[in-house]
């Protein structure tokens, strides 16, 4: 049995398609013991995204960016959140989309990617599957100040941190961004040896 034979969708009506999309949905989920029980649920549908973290194994850097979120404000977040480059695909291919997320937002264009795992960052309510990305950087790398697209609202200050900074970040609240979070101690685990 699939999920498509416990799932009977019966009614998805469009709330909002101001910024992205949300639904609501009445469906009947065919529980584990056979019965069909009638459920509701709010979808919000962004697209899916990509982010990266750029490192240099020499210097034992990172880097990242600091910016306004919104969402993170009115949530009690009193600060600029610090986070790793990312973007929506916008239909394009995740490493393609990255890459150009990597240039506008922090100036460098990068060699060699690396794709380390996709997961759902809120499925409970959100659709989004996000492809996450490693990539070593040089300075001679960098062609641009970065700070993302004023036109897209973006105001992006880039961030050079030692990944032991970083992670006493994390270990702080200072670094309070999931995605974030996932791709350091990926790093700390897989790319920077301990000393």
């Amino acid at each position: 049995m699939t999920l498509q034979d416990r799932v009977r969708v019966h009614e998805a009506t469009l709330l909002s398609d101001n910024w992205y999309t949300l639904k609501t949905t009445a469906f009947d989920w065919r529980r584990n013991d056979g019965k069909w029980q009638r459920m509701h649920r709010e979808t919000y549908d962004r697209g899916n995204g990509a982010t990266l973290l750029p490192y240099n194994r020499a210097q034992r850097t990172v880097l990242l960016t600091r910016q306004f979120r919104y969402p993170a404000f009115v949530n009690g977040h009193d600060d600029l959140l610090i986070e790793a480059a990312a973007g929506l695909l916008d239909n394009a291919a995740p490493e393609e989309r990255i890459r150009a997320e990597v240039e506008e937002e922090l100036g460098y264009r990068l060699g060699a990617v690396q794709k380390i795992f996709e997961t759902f960052m809120s499925p409970g309510s959100v659709t989004e599957k996000l492809h996450f990305f490693i990539a070593e950087y040089e300075p001679s790398m960098r062609v641009g100040n970065g700070g993302g697209l004023a036109d897209e609202g973006e105001d992006i200050e880039v961030l050079e941190l030692g990944i032991d900074e970083a992670l006493a970040m994390v270990a702080d609240g200072r670094i309070a961004d999931a995605k974030t979070v996932m791709l350091l101690y990926h790093a700390q685990l897989h790319v920077f040896p301990p000393r």
